[in-house]
């Protein structure tokens, strides 16, 4: 039986992997992939989903389930994938056994992000397949394909998706369910152990599999070729949501050939094929230009190749049709004119936030020394950096916050001071506490805990209730381990037991604990409604 769905892209591959059977999802939440996850745990039951503490954590729980012969889902944002860089690539040494697929969620244009950076290179630094799914239905069929072809290769299989279609919606046309793999452990051992010996042999394994690799995108579903009989002037390599950018410019009605790549590696003979029936193309593709240098590559220097790298499409941000359509010589209409007289609305921390009153006690302390450094981190409290608090002078990654206070304190700068959330601390700030222990640093950390994951929409943190302990076990002094209630009224009490930590030569740990008032007041609604 099937049915149609008006799905986001994020909910269409959620729904494509309940249907190919999956047994588990482990993600950390981070847009534009969150919705992946929230889908999952709100419409199956039965597969095995909680929020894990990281990305690479993520990553190796589902290997782990790989490894016992069922399906796995990893869900990540595109910046996520550093984080389990190094159990992807390795992952990809080991090779599989039950299906499993690595979700990055791209942010062209960095709607919600630090870089733009493309996940692709990843897959190709791997040597894996990658799929990257033109439209929300597409995104739904590649789930059952990926999952077949991980178990086919033995390899895990990389989808990548951009913002635009991971947050937009169209129907999508559902299958028939497929039952859960039944459990069966690897018996196998040696290609787990990644011994060198081991690893060397597993490596020429996954080097000899690059041919089949390329045989299964030249004859893959997803690659498409749309060219006329006679030979063109100019043809299109779309990539992705790019193929419907190129075709939203008509190309058949322009004599344009198209061939749509959405599974890689980049299918050699089908470019070369392409080629001989074109004078030049132009390679469409949302994000950076992987395909394009490929292209360069595969059909040498003198061939005429447009993109991103020509200046023929911009070399920054999200691709658009109109962007393609200037590229093809189409004259575009112009937008609406910018509305005048809108004065323009920043983002800022809602009203009623803990973290407000976190930054105003700390700028008021900061400014009674002449060179106190406020070092931030990735959360909603990144805003702080925003009028009108501007209390954070540096935000990098996640995570960073305590280990740059750190070596800003090694160099002699005093006070240092880290600001990190509860879920960031967790994903990746405990390491650099224990780092500032083990050296004695001179900082004081401030761990703004408003109970959940905001930024994402209120996702569980790992450490919820455990921040004391975890501190308290990391090193720091008991006496030094301070919770405060980040309110107007205790402001005298937060900025003395601030001054104090300061004053402190060592590491201190200050926890300003109080909900986030957005989770507080769904929680309010949702029991007033059940009162009612």
């Amino acid at each position: 039986m099937t049915d149609i769905r008006l799905l986001l892209g994020d909910e269409a591959i959620a729904l494509g992997a309940i249907d190919a059977g999956i047994s588990g999802v482990y993600a950390y939440p981070g847009t534009p992939s969150t919705e992946i996850t929230e889908f999952i745990q709100a419409n199956a039951p039965e597969v095995r989903s909680r929020w894990c503490t990281n990305e690479k954590t993520a990553m190796e729980a589902a290997l782990g389930m790989s490894y016992a012969g069922k399906r796995a889902l990893v869900c990540m944002k595109h910046v996520g994938m550093n984080v389990a860089a190094d159990a992807f690539v390795n992952s990809a040494i080991t090779g599989v056994n039950g299906g499993l697929v690595v979700l990055a969620a791209d942010d062209p244009s960095m709607h919600s992000s630090q870089n733009e950076q493309d996940s692709r290179f990843y897959g190709k630094f791997a040597m894996i397949p990658i799929l990257e799914p033109s439209s929300q239905q597409e995104a739904y069929d590649m789930m059952a394909y990926a999952f077949s072809l991980s178990e086919a290769l033995k390899l895990p299989v990389l989808m990548r998706v951009v913002t635009r279609l991971a947050h937009s919606r169209a129907g999508v046309k559902a299958a028939a369910k497929a039952q859960q793999n039944a459990l069966n452990p690897d018996n196998e051992r040696t290609h787990w152990v990644l011994l060198p010996g081991n690893a060397r042999r597993q490596y020429a394994s996954l080097v000899a599999k690059q041919p089949q690799l390329e045989e299964s995108s030249v004859s893959s579903p997803f690659n498409a070729l749309k060219a006329s009989e006679n030979k063109a002037p100019l043809g299109i390599v779309a990539c992705g949501i790019a193929y419907n950018y190129a075709m939203e410019n008509n190309p058949s009605q322009l004599g344009i050939p198209v061939l749509k790549i959405s599974q890689y590696p980049i299918p050699q003979v089908s470019i070369r094929e392409f080629a001989e029936k074109c004078d030049s193309i132009l390679v469409a593709e949302d994000g950076q230009p992987l395909a394009e240098e490929q292209l360069k590559s595969i059909l040498g220097a003198n061939y005429n190749l447009k993109g991103r790298l020509t200046g023929d499409l911009p070399r920054m941000g999200e691709l658009t049709p109109d962007y393609v359509g200037e590229a093809l010589g189409i004259k575009v209409k112009q937008a609406h004119a910018a509305a005048q007289n809108v004065m323009p609305r920043p983002p800022a921390l809602c009203q009623g936030c803990g973290h407000r009153d976190v930054y105003d006690a700390l700028n008021k302390v900061a400014a009674e020394y002449a060179d106190a450094r406020i070092f931030g981190d990735i959360g909603c409290y990144t805003l702080g950096a925003l009028p009108p608090f501007r209390a954070i002078d540096s935000c990098v990654d996640m995570g960073a916050s305590i280990t740059m206070a750190k070596g800003a304190a090694d160099a002699g700068v005093f006070p240092a001071i880290a600001v990190i959330g509860d879920s960031t601390f967790t994903h990746s700030g405990m390491t650099g506490l224990l780092d500032a222990i083990n050296d004695k640093s001179n900082i004081t950390v401030m761990i703004s805990d408003n109970l959940t994951t905001a930024m994402t929409g209120g996702q569980d943190s790992a450490g919820t209730n455990k921040f004391e302990a975890i501190c308290l076990g990391l090193g720091v002094e008991p006496e030094h381990v301070r919770v405060v209630v980040p309110l107007p009224k205790n402001m005298e009490e937060i900025t003395r037991i601030i001054r104090e930590e300061i004053e402190y030569n060592g590491v201190s740990v200050i926890i300003p604990r109080r909900e986030c008032i957005q989770t507080l007041n769904r929680k309010l609604r949702k029991k007033r409604a059940q009162e009612q």
